[in-house]
């Protein structure tokens, strides 16, 4: 905490971001807090991540599942009283401190992006026999108060408990058990994903097991809540990096000729030492393109440089510009030029069939076709608006669309598109998710 007080210079960063989610107020994203800054969009997650740091806890949620709009709420007096932020910060932090006040935690938690609470408002009431477990979720807890779940460290959690005289294992129990979900999977639900969990303590990972037990199916016990930390990263980290492997091949493929889906579709066959992953327009939701780079950060601060984590990362950011420069080739092919021209967007959400827009790659898709002087139009039958830097686009019918558009490009191929539909009426399609796999047409440019 001293760190903080005294102003030094990773805090000072990480509260430069604060300062920006708060002037920037609604309508904006991390990305566009990046921008504000000037600097790289891993480095504002850095910036949060030294706050958790330093003590804090800083959590980056959208409770409509969005990811706009971001906000901040402050529950402790003492940043505001020992840090003295910027006046646009300290009149947001007093709005929500007084709301907070009136109203329970959970109300509060439930209505904010940005949470950045002292974690000693986590001990100030201990309770015997109680069971912790940390998640990388928004915290919430049980009515009955027995069981809290909260995103900071447990280490430093089970520290400020034991400061009160309770001993971890035997008062309290402390675990950490990594979220595994895989939105709009009709197969796999939190039921049947085998559970992690692994506490401070054997007897804590006992407690946390047979608490997950009673209600998931297979339970995963694990020796430390670090081990079940380093797992979540590493499941986030492997899908991240094999991902960029794919999208630069895309690349490759694309500079030779070469059918790329094709190309992967044929190495699948291979039943042993092989796992298909395929490329499209970039990395979204709240974990794959996130989680990394924690990872690559606090593996610096242990002098290792993560190069793995850094190069796909610097791929996977790389693949909305290569998606908008296909767009325009395309469009220079039908000699029609990317200014002026009507480039209808089908899906906007980071993957199919869900209405989470997270760091989706349709948000930096449709703001440099915009920025290149295109007029932009989108569909997605799970995202009735979007709200971008200025403005707000709404989402109009796909078939429509596709016969009035000068070029149709697929960010998020849903279910419920009418592909055939859309072919037929089409001028001009950018398909960047494979979705007219089954169609051979002169229309289609693919990935």
């Amino acid at each position: 905490m001293a760190a903080a007080r005294q102003g030094g210079s990773s805090i000072t960063r990480a509260l430069r971001v604060v300062e920006a989610v708060a002037v920037a107020g609604d309508g904006v994203t991390a990305k566009a807090i990046a921008r504000r800054l000037g600097c790289p969009l891993p480095t504002v997650y850095r910036a949060l991540g030294t706050l958790v740091e330093e003590g804090y806890l800083v959590r980056l949620h959208d409770a409509h599942g969005y990811g706009l709009g971001y906000r901040v709420a402050e529950l402790h007096r003492s940043l505001t009283e020992q840090v003295r932020p910027e006046p646009a910060l300290r009149t947001t932090l007093r709005e929500v401190h007084t709301a907070a006040a009136a109203a329970a935690y959970l109300a509060v938690f439930r209505d904010v992006d940005v949470v950045v609470a002292h974690v000693d408002d986590c001990a100030d009431h201990p309770r015997p026999d109680a069971l912790r477990v940390g998640e990388p979720t928004p915290a919430h807890a049980t009515a009955a108060g027995k069981v809290m779940l909260a995103g900071l460290r447990p280490a430093r959690l089970s520290e400020l408990l034991e400061r009160t005289g309770l001993r971890v294992g035997e008062d309290f129990f402390l675990c950490f058990s990594p979220e595994r979900i895989d939105p709009g999977n009709p197969k796999y639900h939190t039921t049947n994903i085998p559970k992690v969990v692994g506490g401070i303590t054997p007897a804590c990972t006992r407690m946390g097991s047979l608490f997950y037990s009673q209600a998931l199916e297979k339970v995963v016990p694990v020796s430390s809540t670090s081990v079940a930390e380093m797992v979540k990263l590493l499941e986030n980290t492997f899908r991240m990096i094999n991902i960029g492997l794919v999208n630069e091949l895309a690349m490759m493929c694309d500079r030779m000729g070469i059918n790329v889906w094709e190309v992967i579709d044929a190495a699948a066959t291979k039943p042993f030492g092989y796992m298909p992953f395929y490329p499209g327009p970039g990395l979204g939701g709240h974990c794959i393109p996130i989680d990394p780079f924690y990872l690559s950060w606090k593996t610096r601060q242990a002098g290792i440089e993560a190069r793995f984590i850094e190069l796909a990362g610097y791929i996977n950011g790389q693949m909305p510009h290569f998606v908008v420069d296909k767009v325009q080739a395309a469009l220079n092919e039908a000699s029609k030029p990317l200014r002026g021209s009507h480039v209808h967007v089908l899906g906007v959400a980071y993957k199919r069939d869900i209405d989470d827009v997270r760091e989706s790659p349709a948000l930096d898709i449709i703001l440099l076709l915009e920025q290149k002087g295109a007029h932009i139009t989108y569909s997605d039958p799970y995202v009735a608006k979007l709200g971008l830097d200025h403005h707000a686009l709404t989402s109009t019918d796909s078939l429509s669309m596709a016969g009035k558009a000068d070029c149709v490009v697929v960010v998020t191929d849903h279910s419920d598109f009418d592909y055939p539909g859309i072919l037929q009426r089409a001028k001009l399609i950018v398909d960047a998710r494979n979705a007219f796999k089954n169609h051979k047409s002169d229309k289609i440019v693919r990935l």
